[in-house]
């Protein structure tokens, strides 16, 4: 059986709905055979293994371990949703103590244990705060650590199937930027429909304005209406969609969506959030994001709410002062 790599990928966060999904899709996608799943809680982790070895995947060695230490040794490749799940009535930003506090011992964990890791995915939210904590107190460059942001374009995508009745094959280069959270920057100005702009739609009868601000609310409320559906928040989509960023890393097929990547260009500095991005084995990199004079100016007010959640935590002395970020990780400028 061929794998993308031999390397150790572990998933932290493992007993979890998100966690186990992706360990399932790791495997399916025959990213490695070496894959070990971590969580504190034992005995739902031992659960996950269970039914993972009872799917019958041939020459996987699944391992399981609730010792950090454990996990992190060794790994090459780790993705993260090691942080508590968003409840009914819950923002994003709602977990933003809490999961800041994991993600920062998370940080130190990698720098103590895997200091030679060559790629984190960061899922937990705020995913944008957790990451660039992660970032922070791993020590490593701002290359080797992405955030899921895609989502929110695959929302879009999924917004435009319904409205048009067309396949999402119909439907090319959906893009949200800024933060993964309700504040984020809807693009249509990159977005095409049938080749034709979706831009040439709006305002039309064929995407009346009315009906397009519509749409984007239930883009920006998509994990809402997930919770309001099923009772708990998305699990299949940010797991999938995570395993596709790590296979990126790994030098499998290129990732189709925006991530969230570390920026700091003197338009948006020292900040994690989702830009038109690659990811590939030598990391992940980002380009300048274009739009029309309204999309821009909701991107740049979706990065100060994100500047306002960062500032937050260095007030909760979860992160030092950003003129302090180079002592703790020389990789950050």
């Amino acid at each position: 059986m061929e794998f993308l790599t031999n390397e150790k990928l572990t998933i932290v966060g493992a007993a979890g709905m998100i966690g186990s999904n992706m360990a399932q899709t790791a495997m399916m996608m025959k990213l490695t055979p070496n894959i070990c799943l971590y969580d504190p809680f034992a005995p739902a982790l031992e659960g996950v293994a269970e039914e993972l070895y009872h799917c019958g995947f041939e020459g996987v060695n699944l391992t399981f371990t609730s010792d950090i230490k454990e996990a992190l040794t060794g790994a090459s490749y780790i993705v993260s949703s090691g942080g508590a799940a968003r409840k009914a009535g819950m923002t994003r930003e709602d977990l933003l103590k809490g999961n800041a506090e994991i993600a920062a011992q998370f940080g130190k964990d990698v720098h103590q244990y895997c200091p030679n890791v060559k790629h984190i995915v960061v899922i937990f939210n705020p995913a944008d705060i957790t990451g660039l904590i992660t970032l922070l107190y791993s020590g490593l460059k701002p290359s080797q650590v992405s955030t899921l942001a895609a989502l929110d374009s695959t929302r879009l995508q999924n917004e435009l199937v319904k409205f048009f009745h067309i396949p999402a094959s119909d439907i090319q280069n959906c893009r949200t930027y800024g933060g993964h959270g309700e504040q984020m920057a809807v693009f249509a100005s990159t977005t095409k429909i049938k080749g034709e702009p979706l831009t040439d739609f709006i305002g039309t009868t064929r995407l009346p304005l009315a009906d397009w601000e519509a749409l984007k609310v239930r883009v920006i409320q998509g994990g809402k209406h997930i919770i309001d559906l099923r009772g708990r928040s998305s699990f299949q989509s940010p797991a999938y969609l995570s395993i596709e960023m790590i296979a990126a890393a790994m030098g499998g097929q290129p990732f189709r969506w925006p991530a969230g990547t570390y920026v700091s260009n003197g338009k948006f500095d020292h900040i994690m959030m989702a830009m038109e991005t690659s990811i590939t084995k030598d990391g992940v990199t980002y380009k300048e994001v274009a739009g029309t004079p309204a999309e821009q100016e909701e991107l740049e007010k979706s990065y100060e709410h994100l500047c306002k959640l960062r500032d937050e935590v260095i007030e909760m002395g979860i992160i030092p002062a950003i003129k302090d970020w180079h002592a703790l990780n020389p990789n950050i400028n």
